[in-house]
């Protein structure tokens, strides 16, 4: 009777490996490949760029602050592994003038070759109740957070269509994913990035261009310590259920979910169950991803509503106060 299951599991194993062989994606190899990075010279971008260099990219970072970027430009260079590697930086406003963006973009493809990783890791928030978030800082958020992916990316896919080939990464947020109290502006900004990468997904899968959206939590950054000053206090107490990880951490995913090419990159237990449940008609690339949704989307959804019963219980204790 052992020998019998465990002949059945070898069975559905191999049978399992060779469905994953043809469903699954040819996973990229960074070494040589132009890697692209928006939001490049701090935080998550930076360690994304660091990641992409260790394994032999040719890197461009893209920022608009032109000292920070020239001194990431000089960190990356001493990860590089080979002397035939290069970085480049250009400093651009990625929401202002599109023409000059594709200049600048043009300029780095004639450097490096076409690109073929596009990583979009600008973006910021800023945590406030819906009353007091001004048009402004609506227009800013949206501005960044999601035009100037949309920008960027246009800049790239022509010639990725043209190569056949190329990997578009969306960088949203958990609050991307569920919306929370201080967050009308800034979740709906990440929001908006799931909507473009499903529809692009289906245009550019047939040209073998495949896009990734990835949902880091609160992550230790230079942004994230500008929006603690004025975050609200309900924020904050929510925020603590996903605990802060670091830059290396979310740079690592991102690397690793680009190069299998999978459509959703999700961090932690938390992410997981996000990202499950979130999941509807999204497009999946991997046959292990569809059978984690199908599988556990009652019992994450039972968990998310003692989450939303949670989060709602904080609100209204900082109401009474």
């Amino acid at each position: 009777m052992l020998l019998f299951i465990l002949l059945v599991l070898a069975c559905v194993s191999i049978a399992y490996a060779i469905i994953c062989r043809f469903f699954n994606p040819r996973p990229l190899s960074l070494s040589n490949a132009h890697v692209m990075i928006t939001g490049g010279s701090s935080g998550i971008g930076r360690a994304v760029a660091i990641e992409a260099v260790k394994q032999g990219a040719h890197v461009t970072i893209i920022a608009r602050n032109k000292t920070k970027l020239e001194e990431a430009r000089e960190e990356l260079k001493k990860y590089t592994i080979n002397s035939n590697q290069r970085v480049s930086s250009k400093s651009v406003d990625i929401t202002k003038d599109y023409d000059l963006l594709q200049t600048a973009i043009n300029q780095a493809e004639a450097e490096l070759g076409p690109v073929e990783v596009l990583v979009n890791c600008a973006g910021y928030a800023e945590a406030s109740t819906f009353q007091d978030t001004t048009p402004e800082q609506f227009q800013n958020m949206l501005n960044l957070n999601f035009l100037g992916t949309v920008y960027t990316t246009k800049c790239v896919i022509k010639s990725m269509k043209e190569q056949l080939r190329g990997q578009i990464v969306m960088v949203s947020s958990m609050a991307g994913q569920i919306g929370l109290f201080g967050y009308t502006a800034y979740a709906s900004s990440k929001f908006a990035l799931n909507g473009l990468a499903q529809s692009l997904h289906m245009e550019m899968k047939p040209y073998n261009v495949m896009v990734s959206v990835v949902y880091p939590p609160d992550t230790d950054t230079p942004g994230l310590a500008a929006e603690n000053i004025s975050k609200p206090e309900e924020t904050k107490l929510i925020s603590e259920a996903a605990g802060v990880y670091q830059p290396e951490q979310v740079a690592q995913t991102i690397i690793e979910g680009a190069k299998k090419r999978k459509f959703n990159i999700s961090l932690g237990i938390d992410g997981l169950m996000l990202t499950s449940v979130n999941a509807g008609m999204s497009p999946v690339t991997h046959l292990s991803d569809a059978v984690i949704q199908v599988l556990s989307m009652g019992i994450f959804r039972l968990i998310g509503l003692f989450y939303i019963f949670t989060f709602d219980s904080i609100v209204k204790k900082c109401m009474k106060k």
